[in-house]
């Protein structure tokens, strides 16, 4: 098997001392949702989260990572963030504003840090899988440690199921 590039995100990781594993996947560029990649990693949708990047208006940008299946609660995310309204950010301008793409987008290290709002639930289990910035590779990393790193902030942020 061909050895595995780390990313960005996992140097930045390894720089702090972080433990973690880099776990491929196959990508559909079809089907880049997070339930696609759960179920190509043999894993639970609860324990794989996506990073989502929301706008509060011009050039204030705000993160929630939350579980694959779930949908962000705008105005939840909105109050978590201390801010009136929220919207997700465009697709065309995730690239400039995080220097990922859609299906690679990782909590950790985007071009600047961002307010980043965890859902509760990845406290729930003893390690979470997010995107580690490429599509085909995800961090298995344990939630507590990616929270603290980021600097990120646990919140009540979706829609109820």
């Amino acid at each position: 098997m061909a050895k595995i590039q780390k990313t960005n995100a996992a140097r930045l990781l390894d720089r702090a001392g972080i433990h973690y594993e880099l776990i491929p996947y196959h990508v559909d560029p079809d089907d880049l949702a997070a339930t696609h990649v759960a179920a190509e990693l043999g894993e639970d949708i609860a324990t794989v989260f996506k990073t989502l990047v929301l706008t509060a208006g011009p050039g204030s940008l705000l993160v929630c990572v939350v579980p694959g299946d779930a949908e962000v609660d705008l105005k939840k995310a909105a109050a978590a963030a201390g801010v009136k309204k929220v919207e997700m950010l465009h697709m065309r301008d995730l690239l400039a504003a995080t220097g990922y793409i859609r299906g690679g987008c990782s909590p950790v290290g985007m071009k600047k840090a961002l307010p980043t709002f965890f859902h509760i639930t990845a406290l729930d289990h003893p390690a979470i899988y997010v995107s580690a910035g490429v599509r085909g590779l995800q961090l298995k990393v344990a939630p507590s440690d990616i929270i603290a790193y980021t600097g990120a902030s646990v919140a009540d942020i979706i829609k109820p199921a």
